[in-house]
């Protein structure tokens, strides 16, 4: 699985506001002619999900060089906020200062931020009097991103644009809620920018590419999509962000690590993945083709200001197929790589390993990488993810991997529209074929713009108006009568007791998936065996995510 929290956030589809006109009816303050505007970027993220956002780093630094002003409201470091009582809890249901559920050394001190997230924000907003409110947001950031415009919006209204995967997929959902003025389809960089300009000059901005903008009577106006250049963006801005957010575990420890932007868009077309979507809508409505990568001197000039300017000592690669290059062009990357000298992790399929360029990538630095396996029968894998590869080739390409010496995780998706529990046993009984360093199993998650949500739709287990809650705290929205939900989060919560454990001790696991006083004694029981026989010395960040190899 590709967690693609990372290519898709605001600045690839970002929500801004309504035309000036209809905004003057509803009384909107009007910048002055040529002035530079107040914009406070918000991003709703959960606990837990601390990789650091380029995208909202990279509006921020477009606004900038427009000579406009930015705040940043980043909700990372608060206490979950529990959907019904508002109270800040942490992920057991309890109040906690700890930032991570098992020690490690910081550099920085780290801890959660127990003060009201909803008042905070709304405190950040009266003292510094923004123009305009800017949400970035994926489908399950968007419940905590609205409760902190709806909590805000009653005692002053300012002009409203959301943007990223989920406004750029269900922009009618998203505009159907009074809290939000304009929705921005596709990337954002442009219109945020351009946005901005038009306010501050009093100027109508209907017209912008990419927003879609609504009347006082609800009348919805698109604009055409337009495409970012690249190599035109200025180097991402990071002076808004908290220092911890430069701060990341991987592999056993803490690093100082950043993101670097090589490609965006992806050449496959898997059914559970935005992507397939994001690259039709451009070739539909621009003729264009969404893949592109920037050039070598840009990815150098930003490799050095991580390097050089943010003491970076770990860089992480946010394209969605690292290895997505045109012939020629990996060589061409790697020698320039040598030059920065730092280790990165990247994330990759399965069916682009070979020996002497994994060889190659552990010499320029490569320290990690992962890789989506999805699921472990062939013909369900083919027929309703789209993922064209036989087992054997998985099982042989990791054999590489691991004789090459990179460390890498295996992402693993439970929970599929026409899955059964005994499908999933596929899932597990291919991940015991083969050694990683770690394996994560997840709850699929039907979001807008995914194939796999229209099948959803068509099967009557969604309607189009659901909205995916965290999957961090809510897991799997589905409940479908051949592999219902509490099944579905049972097995991804002993997933990997089913992979590491013998399989005569299967009966066993079978019990600690049960909710009930025996379940619950039995699932501690094997959960403190597991950590003794097959964790790492080194420490990692929950028990799902770290069933490391011995």
């Amino acid at each position: 699985m590709t967690i693609k929290a990372t290519s898709v956030e605001i600045g690839s589809g970002a929500v801004m506001g309504s035309g000036l006109e209809a905004a003057s009816r509803r009384s909107w303050p009007v910048a002055g002619p040529d002035e530079r505007v107040k914009v406070l970027l918000v991003y709703p993220n959960y606990r837990g999900m601390n990789m650091l956002p380029p995208a909202i780093g990279l509006l921020s630094a477009c606004l900038l060089e427009s000579g406009h002003e930015v705040e940043l409201f980043d909700t990372t470091y608060y206490a979950s906020v529990d959907e019904d009582d508002g109270e800040l809890k942490d992920s057991d249901g309890k109040k906690s200062d700890q930032l991570m559920a098992r020690p490690f050394d910081m550099p920085v001190e780290l801890t959660l931020k127990t003060t009201n997230v909803l008042d905070d924000f709304a405190q950040l907003v009266d003292d510094f009097e923004p123009d305009i409110l800017a949400l970035s947001c994926t489908e399950d950031m968007w419940h905590l991103g609205l409760r902190l415009l709806r909590h805000q919006r009653p005692r002053k209204e300012v002009l409203t644009i959301a943007g990223g995967v989920f406004p750029t997929f269900a922009p009618e959902l998203v505009l159907g809620h009074e809290e939000v003025d304009i929705v921005c389809k596709g990337e954002g960089e442009d219109a945020l920018r351009l946005l901005a300009d038009r306010v501050g000059r009093g100027q109508d901005f209907a017209d912008i590419p990419n927003l879609w903008t609504k009347s006082d009577d609800g009348t919805i106006r698109s604009n055409p999509i337009e495409m970012v250049d690249m190599d035109a963006n200025p180097l991402i801005d990071l002076d808004h962000f908290e220092e911890a957010r430069f701060y990341r575990p991987m592999g056993g420890r803490v690093w100082r690590m950043f993101p670097v932007e090589t490609h965006r868009g992806c050449p496959y077309k898997c059914a559970f993945c935005n992507s397939p979507s994001q690259m039709a809508m451009y070739r539909n409505e621009i003729g264009e083709n969404y893949l592109r990568r920037k050039t070598f001197e840009n990815m150098f000039r930003e490799l050095t200001f991580y390097k050089e300017e943010m003491g970076a000592e770990y860089l992480y690669f946010w394209a969605d197929t690292f290895f997505s290059w045109k012939p020629g062009e990996f060589e061409t990357f790697a020698e320039m790589y040598e030059d920065i000298d730092l280790p990165f992790w990247c994330q990759t399929r399965v069916e682009t390993v070979e020996f002497e360029r994994l060889t190659r990538l552990k010499d320029i630095g490569c320290a990690r990488v992962s890789f989506g396996l999805e699921h472990g029968n062939e013909e369900f894998r083919a027929t309703w993810l789209k993922r064209r590869m036989s087992n054997e080739l998985i099982v042989d390409n990791f054999a590489i991997v691991n004789e090459v010496g990179i460390p890498f995780s295996v992402n693993n998706i439970l929970g599929f529209p026409h899955e059964t529990r005994e499908l999933a046993f596929d899932t597990i009984r291919l991940n015991r074929r083969f050694e990683c360093s770690d394996r994560n199993a997840y709850a699929f998650t039907p979001f807008h713009g995914t194939p796999l949500r229209d099948e959803c739709e068509k099967l009557g287990f969604l309607e189009d108006a659901d909205i995916v809650r965290s999957m961090v705290t809510d897991g799997t929205p589905l409940d479908m009568p051949q592999f219902p939900r509490a099944q579905v989060l049972s097995l991804v919560k002993t997933f990997n007791m089913y992979v590491r454990f013998e399989e005569e001790r299967w009966p066993e696991i079978e019990l600690a998936e049960q909710d009930t006083p025996e379940g619950r004694e039995k699932y501690e029981e094997l959960r403190l065996e597991f950590v003794d026989r097959f964790w790492s010395t080194e420490p990692s960040t929950s028990f799902e995510e770290a069933s490391a190899s011995v």
